[in-house]
């Protein structure tokens, strides 16, 4: 969903995954589907392997074996996502070219990054930072605009949902009163589509993927850089410092939470709750905060209501603790479970 939305192009990743389930294949060529199983495989390695960069020294990453091999696979992986998204950036703006201006373009952010700034802008004055930005991006510049839109749009989400899972399971007091929910709005009906008024109404459910996020962020850190010397904690810090927020911490704190300890997505719902600034930091905070902050809440809700209205869903086994890979971001290493249709 998050490639068709930045690129406009279709990834055959779920039919990759369903081929290796079934004896029946997809209808789609091997070589397409080979094709984007590569692409996605290299952006979850690079995901998974980019924090070497910000916690390990250039030094070490130069000139010590052990780093220097795997800082090389790296950037060779890297390389090997460039030169596919050129790919991509190259035959999208061809097709903007060849598409006449009284005729429309995709909707995606490729099209839009690629358009700004152009004859087929609809926004004639852009700014960064106060300046008019009156020149069309490079292709470096939208490559790392499309590059960071998947990885902040995927692991995150498919993680996210895999928690909630594991905590609906060990809190079945919770998935009852979320079920209930699901069951009100949707009246037995499983298969009518999520109406944006269904959305607006799962409350609990929001409060559910919230409460999971506090007490299991998938993001535990992020920094921030300071670009003039300040004063912070009694110490002095120089131009150019850089921090780590430590969000567990902070969803963890006594001073910002009751019980912080306890899950419990009902503290959401409570008359005139709203959290402490900057002590819930599912998306970040300040001006950095995720630009996709409401596409993924309205992609989690939606995915517990198509979920739970149409399937039993239960651990193999619950004494199996949560098996994760820590990071620059949290994620679900494996999650066995049942999985049977209602009824």
């Amino acid at each position: 969903m998050i490639i068709k939305l930045l690129t406009g192009e279709r990834s055959y990743s779920m039919a990759a995954y369903f081929d290796t389930l079934s004896d029946e294949k997809s209808d789609h060529p091997s070589a397409i589907v080979d094709d984007s199983v590569k692409l996605v495989q290299a952006l979850r390695k690079h995901f998974l392997g980019f924090i070497m960069f910000v916690y390990v020294s250039p030094f070490l990453r130069h000139y010590i074996p052990f780093f220097k091999s795997k800082a090389d696979d790296l950037l060779l992986n890297l390389r090997f996502i460039n030169k596919r998204l050129d790919e991509i950036i190259k035959r999208r703006r061809q097709a903007i070219e060849n598409t006449p201006l009284d005729k429309p373009l995709s909707n995606d952010m490729l099209t839009s990054v690629i358009t700004a700034n152009t004859t087929r802008d609809v926004n004639h004055v852009k700014t960064v930072g106060g300046e008019a930005l009156n020149r069309p991006m490079t292709d470096s510049e939208i490559r790392g605009i499309i590059l960071d839109g998947f990885f902040g749009g995927t692991d995150t989400t498919a993680n996210t949902i895999s928690f909630v899972i594991y905590y609906l399971a060990h809190n079945p007091d919770v998935k009852k009163k979320m079920i209930e929910e699901i069951d009100r709005i949707f009246q037995g009906d499983k298969i009518r589509p999520i109406t944006e008024n269904d959305f607006q109404k799962l409350k609990y459910c929001e409060a559910i993927v919230k409460e999971v996020s506090r007490v299991f962020t998938v993001l535990p850190s992020f920094t921030r850089c300071i670009n003039k010397p300040d004063e912070i904690a009694g110490y002095k810090w120089p131009a150019g410092t850089v921090f780590r927020i430590n969000a567990d911490a902070i969803h963890y704190n006594k001073d910002y939470w009751e019980d912080p300890d306890k899950f419990n997505p009902d503290r959401w719902m409570a008359e005139g709750f709203e959290s402490k600034k900057f002590s819930f930091l599912m998306f970040g905070g300040g001006l950095r905060l995720c630009p996709g902050r409401k596409l993924a809440m309205i992609e989690l809700v939606c995915l517990i209501a198509l979920l739970y209205r149409n399937y039993e869903i239960d651990l193999v086994d619950m004494n199996a603790p949560l098996k994760v890979i820590s990071g620059g971001l949290t994620v679900c290493a494996e999650l066995l479970v049942k999985i049977k249709l209602k009824n």
